[in-house]
């Protein structure tokens, strides 16, 4: 049977394969500064109500398989988890500010990669199954 998660007016099945770096790609995720990381992910986590699958902090990225509400954008989890992270372990370990100065601790861009129990071609197969005008290039028409 499949797990839906479940909000007051939704059922949801929404995952997504996180990663991530620290800036200059530096293995800085070890010992405890690594614990620390992994802590406060978890917290943020699970204040955002994001279901952690699984996930990974190597020395030198992070890796996190979440379930995460449709009401938070992935940009906006991404957002808070890198910008509460950095600033938490910035107050916690001050030997970091040396490193990565100018109050960044995280690389710009992160990586995103949706996950489902199905594939764009099942989804297709089902549409083109279903009553109705085929529409053209993909392209919805609307009003007429």
């Amino acid at each position: 049977m499949r797990y839906y998660r479940r909000s007051s007016h939704s059922k949801f099945d929404l995952k997504i394969h996180l990663v991530w770096c620290p800036k200059y790609r530096k293995s800085i995720l070890t010992g405890v500064v690594g614990t620390a990381v992994r802590d406060i992910i978890r917290r943020i986590c699970n204040e955002e109500e994001v279901e952690i699958i699984s996930g990974k902090v190597a020395p030198d990225h992070i890796h996190i398989f979440v379930s995460f509400p449709p009401s938070l954008a992935v940009s906006k989890l991404v957002q808070r988890l890198k910008g509460k992270s950095s600033y938490l372990l910035f107050q916690e370990f001050p030997h970091i500010k040396k490193i990565y100065w100018g109050r960044h601790f995280w690389a710009r861009g992160y990586l995103g990669v949706t996950s489902g129990n199905i594939t764009d071609e099942m989804i297709k197969q089902y549409i083109a199954e279903q009553e109705g005008e085929p529409l053209e290039d993909g392209l919805i028409k609307v009003g007429e």
